[in-house]
């Protein structure tokens, strides 16, 4: 491993262990694991096959529930079959790509296993995608073949992508309900979508499954092949295609599975959407090879995860920063027995200290234990490759490393790793790192680089640091950070400041537009009494920065706002704040 060059007086105490460590291989991190094993034996097996070998193990215990409709082990693998059979009939064939856009649910599921057992590559992507978005991912993965939801009929039948869509498979939310709840949903929403008009490309899939279709063998597939598409959340731009494969997920899959002690009859809220590395990775795939229970929910909301809480109690809870601050406001949860919880993780965004400590004091007055822990992932390696240690907390780090996975700090955009203390970008290698990005050998390149030590090394983007002992903090977004005057302002530090205040619900930090500085800290900010939105609070938000913050990472506005806007997996998304923000000075000006 190639190491940032230091003389014997540039070498104290602190550096010794993490640098001996990497002379001899042996990551510093380890020592924390505590009953997690330093390795996994990963199986030589498709999505598909270590599937069926968990329905062989326990053929009868619960894989998933849906709206209180389950199915055994025995029953999924059977219906995934049907699937493959059906998928099968319409032409999908190994190397083919299948477009799914559906809620987390049994169809989106059922398809995806099935499409691997083909040897095809599902392509997901979030059921709400406007018609062009749609479009665009219909390019991108050259699917014939589509599932959506009926709901979404019109959506699909408005694009034109470059190869003609074939095949719309259309699934209704009732498909898996009771009786009950199939004319619960139909009175609520059901009367409420229009009819698909007659279209040849259509076919429904409660027919498909109910029909006889010749029966196919599993390809020959490999490990080492591609089993899925997903897609980021185009920060860079027009998001790109990120190629899995099968061992990316099984190794994701296992690792997760040890670290959250997920077992055999345990379970997972699958709260994070299928189209999302996390839901589909963990939520989903984690919780079927370990032989656990994943409780799909169609549509988020903290109101839901709450009923879900008191009604289902799983074991592991998984969610974004902003999820554990509604569930502590929400009364559902006061009187709610939480002794189910065996661990509780949240990721995709910074946790702010506060609503770690809310969330905590919550589950021990309702008889839990669990300490809400972070981690950190990106999809680019199907999602978390890092995570807190159940019994080992560090205030402010992501955690340490999966077994099997590597990560160091390297001086930015070069390949030389950095001493612990010294910031760089984060950068990971081992079995879950992406086969690449679809049809774009560039940005592979850029991203995954072969190191000296012959490891192929994946650059996140992501600015960091590691300490003596292997802990990795999380600053920020390279693409994210803001350039005042030409200082370094680092949001989530300023958040997690603002978080502090008694008065302060939610908070986001950006960069915005300044003749003078180029770049200007802006805050926005929610209220939780919004009768307080003045301008003597925002003075004392202010001042209350200047106290523990140096002058240029201090915001010197702030804007109230009723709500901040969300990203589809809920975290807090600054760029439509700043987004608007611009519009609203541009208006000002020219009016």
């Amino acid at each position: 491993m190639r190491m940032h060059a230091l003389t014997a007086g540039e070498v104290c105490s602190r550096d010794l262990p993490v640098l001996e460590a990497q002379m001899t291989q042996t990551p510093p991190w380890l020592r924390y694991y505590g009953k997690v094993p330093h390795s996994l034996n990963y199986p030589e097996l498709t999505l598909y096959e270590a599937v069926a070998a968990t329905a062989a193990r326990v053929p009868d215990d619960i894989a998933w529930d849906f709206l209180d409709t389950t199915s055994s082990y025995r029953a999924f693998l059977a219906s995934i079959d049907t699937c493959a059979n059906a998928l099968a009939a319409l032409g999908l064939a190994a190397g083919e790509r299948i477009l799914i856009s559906m809620p987390t649910s049994p169809q989106g599921v059922i398809a995806f296993y099935a499409a691997n057992k083909l040897g095809a590559l599902p392509a997901l992507i979030h059921p709400l995608s406007t018609a062009p978005e749609i479009e665009h991912y219909l390019n991108a993965s050259r699917a014939r073949i589509a599932l959506t939801l009926d709901a979404f009929y019109a959506r699909f039948s408005a694009v034109k992508p470059e190869l003609p869509l074939e095949k719309l498979i259309l699934a209704r939310i009732p498909d898996y309900l009771s009786p009950v709840k199939k004319f619960g949903f139909w009175l609520s929403k059901g009367r409420k979508i229009p009819a698909v008009p007659s279209d040849a490309r259509v076919r429904w899939w409660a027919d498909l499954m109910a029909e006889a279709h010749p029966a196919v063998p599993r390809s020959s597939a490999t490990t080492h092949d591609p089993a899925a598409i997903l897609f980021s959340g185009g920060t860079t731009g027009v998001p790109k295609g990120i190629v899995l494969s099968n061992r990316n997920f099984i190794a994701e899959g296992m690792q997760a599975a040890a670290w959250g002690e997920l077992a055999q009859g345990h379970s997972i809220l699958a709260i994070l959407p299928i189209f999302h590395g996390f839901g589909l990775g963990v939520c989903v795939n984690a919780a079927f090879m370990a032989g656990g229970k994943s409780i799909l929910v169609p549509m988020f909301s903290a109101e839901v995860v709450a009923k879900l809480l008191r009604s289902k109690r799983p074991n592991l809870l998984v969610g974004v920063p902003t999820l554990y601050e509604a569930l502590v406001r929400d009364p559902l949860l006061a009187k709610a027995d939480l002794s189910c919880l065996s661990a509780t993780f949240s990721g995709a965004d910074t946790l702010p200290r506060p609503v770690k400590e809310r969330f905590e004091q919550l589950v021990a007055a309702r008889g839990g234990r669990v300490k809400l822990l972070e981690g950190y992932g990106l999809t680019e390696a199907v999602t978390a490759i890092m995570a807190t240690p159940l019994d080992e907390y560090r205030e402010g780090s992501i955690g340490i490393p999966f077994p099997d996975m590597l990560a160091k700090i390297c001086r930015v955009g070069t390949e030389e790793a950095l001493a612990p203390g010294d910031e760089g970008e984060i950068c990971v290698a081992g079995p879950a790192v992406m086969l690449g990005y679809l049809d774009d050998a560039e940005a592979t390149r850029e991203t995954l680089r072969v190191h000296a030590d012959g490891r192929t090394w994946l650059h996140t983007g992501d600015l960091g640091k590691m300490d003596a002992d292997g802990f990795f903090y999380f600053t920020v977004r390279l693409k994210r950070m803001i350039k005042s005057s030409g200082f370094n302002v680092y949001p989530a530090q300023v958040e997690a400041v603002l978080y502090q205040h008694a008065l302060v619900a939610e908070a986001c930090v950006a960069g915005v537009p300044d003749a003078s500085q180029v770049e200007r800290v802006q805050a926005f900010v929610v209220l939780k009494d919004a009768a307080l939105a003045n301008a003597d609070t925002e003075r004392a938000l202010i001042e209350h920065c200047r106290a523990q913050l140096i002058k240029w990472s201090c915001p010197r506005e702030i804007e109230f706002c009723a709500e901040l806007p969300k990203t589809r997996v809920g975290k807090i998304d600054y760029k439509v704040l700043v987004q608007e923000y611009v519009a609203k000075q541009a208006a000002q000006e020219t009016g």
